[in-house]
């Protein structure tokens, strides 16, 4: 199964939206809730509070079974599971995601509507979510492509486009018009996440942002993105929750997300040896595209077999239509999967 998710964003396609998406007028700006001074201290000592939320342990475990959709086989839920942080967002909640990157409409629906109109499909997309399972409340969040394979060597010859931090906080703008939570995705390219994971340390520090990595554009044999499917194994994995897990313990955060992109084998290696820490939830995400068969086949091929802590699954709006039956994958259709995703990605 092919992902496509990308198509290699070349440096020419730079200038196309960053005056759009950064100074677009009021589709760009978060809209007042109220004009009046303690109104709004109210409200953000209130989300505050709700950030750290402390975790009802009867709850998490309970919801861990519900999500495990009667799997008899022992794999769900995970057994070595661990009670996380407080403020944890899962399993309390299903997140529901746009993805993409601002300058490109074709790498997904973040970058192919203004924000008005994302915000209107992604609500209609939460609202569907919310109508199909009334155990797990829905939530939006914005999933933004922050470093970029390219199909160009570039400078440094690691063929990647990082984006600047304007286009960042474009970003963090458009979800804050809904208070949605963010992920920065890395495609690391012929780089590494040591390289450029603190890059986004300062965006990594703010509660409302998580990780999102991507194997398919780990090219750890100096191959060209594109050219074949890379991988991380769980040294790499591990790294990425050890970082994540000290900027929440020195910043007195809450809990993390880490989404790790998979749909293939070869993708991840040695998931069994992947450390789970209370700092850190790890999402790992089925995101391959194709019709629904194979898109399930998929999810038991790589992710029911290999279980981590939380699974997730992606509907691509083009690409999952191009063969027979040519239709999506309805939410009632996933929640019948074992286990349950709770994270979803709409490309």
């Amino acid at each position: 199964m092919l992902s496509t998710k990308n198509l290699l964003l070349v440096p020419q396609l730079f200038c196309v939206a960053a005056l759009f998406y950064s100074c677009s007028g009021a589709d760009s700006k978060t809209p007042a809730k109220n004009n009046s001074t303690n109104d709004s201290t109210k409200t953000i000592a209130a989300e505050e509070k709700d950030l750290f939320k402390p975790v009802d342990s009867a709850k998490y475990f309970e919801l861990q079974k519900y999500l495990a959709n009667g799997d008899t086989t022992g794999k769900w839920p995970v057994k070595k599971d661990v009670l996380p942080k407080d403020g944890a967002i899962l399993p309390f909640n299903r997140i529901v995601a746009f993805y993409g990157n601002l300058y490109s409409k074709k790498m997904g629906a973040l970058g192919e509507y203004a924000p008005k109109d994302m915000w209107r499909l992604l609500n209609a997309e939460v609202a569907k979510w919310n109508k199909a399972d009334s155990t797990i409340k829905s939530i939006p969040a914005v999933h933004y492509i922050a470093t970029v394979a390219s199909g160009t060597p570039g400078k440094d010859g690691n063929y990647i486009n990082r984006m600047p931090d304007k286009q960042i906080d474009s970003a963090l703008t458009i979800a804050k018009m809904h208070n949605a939570i963010v992920f920065l995705d890395v495609q690391v390219a012929l780089s590494n996440l040591k390289a450029e994971l603190p890059r986004l340390e300062k965006y990594l520090k703010m509660p409302h942002v998580h990780l999102g990595i991507d194997p398919e554009f780990s090219m750890k044999t100096g191959a060209r993105p594109g050219s074949k499917i890379g991988t991380y194994d769980a040294v790499d994995v591990n790294y990425a929750t050890e970082y994540l897990a000290k900027l929440v313990k020195e910043n007195n955060l809450p809990a993390k997300i880490l989404v790790v992109h998979r749909f293939t084998q070869g993708m991840v290696t040695n998931y069994q040896n992947f450390k789970l820490r209370k700092e850190v939830q790890i999402v790992m995400h089925m995101d391959g595209w194709g019709e629904p068969e194979l898109k399930k086949g998929t999810y038991r091929n790589h992710l029911y077999k290999e279980p981590v802590q939380f699974v997730g699954f992606k509907i691509f709006y083009k690409n999952d239509l191009k063969k027979a039956p040519n239709r999506l994958m309805t939410p009632q259709e996933l929640l019948k999967l074992t286990p349950k995703p709770v994270y979803i990605q709409y490309q």
